[in-house]
């Protein structure tokens, strides 16, 4: 299967330079050099994976995952500047699945590419939902509901759901969560387990500033606790 990518940067050099290594892997590659023509590519391309600068010219690269985060749950990898830490929480926290920090090696985006598109969205084989009090999981559909009220979650979301869920409360580290989500080849910041639990949470708890699903197990990880039904 030959995946779609689509890369939205201001930088011609960057964008030829990704454009070679991710064409000699045997990526599809869509090139868009502004955040209007990118989300339109977005669109109509329907990439499996998107690499978005934070700094486009016309549309910022925020909004235009704000909009994208409400037409489908394609995997996201932000770009930004080595300083602005302020934007790579705003970007996990409208939905992208990872970062990564300006100046990066082709090779390295590579591996993250690789890494993400490597866990797919679901298995052929048929999987048993996992049903709890209040939580309903179906690997076979991705779907999720709290209640019996279903819960839009993002890739990354679901997948570390399911990985706490099949470890009912067993206590997953960081590391342990990234080694199962993102992959063995993961080379990012471990914080941005954290961040993706906080926007869990919001979703799935009735009240996420005191949580009672997915627990904080300090200098240890995160625990998912809900009761088997």
């Amino acid at each position: 299967m030959s995946y779609r990518i689509l890369v939205i940067d201001d930088e011609e050099m960057l964008l030829h330079n990704v454009q070679a290594y991710l064409e000699k892997e045997g990526y599809q590659i869509r090139m868009a050099l502004d955040g209007p023509s990118g989300l339109s590519a977005a669109r109509t391309f329907k990439p499996d994976l998107i690499v978005l600068d934070i700094m486009l010219p016309g549309m910022d690269g925020l909004e235009v995952l704000r909009r994208i985060r409400k037409e489908t749950d394609v995997y996201v990898i932000m770009l930004t500047a080595k300083t602005d830490e302020i934007d790579k929480v705003i970007g996990l926290n409208l939905g992208a699945d990872d970062y990564m920090t300006k100046p990066f090696s082709p090779r390295e985006l590579t591996a993250r590419i690789k890494a993400i598109l490597r866990r797919g969205r679901g298995t052929e084989q048929e999987q048993v939902p996992l049903n709890f009090k209040h939580v309903r999981i179906d690997p076979n559909t991705r779907q999720v509901s709290r209640d019996h009220q279903p819960v839009d979650l993002t890739p990354i979301e679901y997948d570390i759901l399911h990985t706490l869920a099949q470890n009912h409360r067993r206590v997953l580290s960081r590391e342990q969560l990234i080694e199962k989500v993102w992959g063995y080849d993961y080379y990012g910041d471990e914080r941005v387990v954290d961040v993706h639990i906080g926007r869990l949470r919001k979703k799935i708890e009735d009240d996420p500033t005191n949580p009672n699903l997915i627990i904080t197990v300090r200098a240890a990880g995160y625990r998912f606790q809900d009761e088997v039904e």
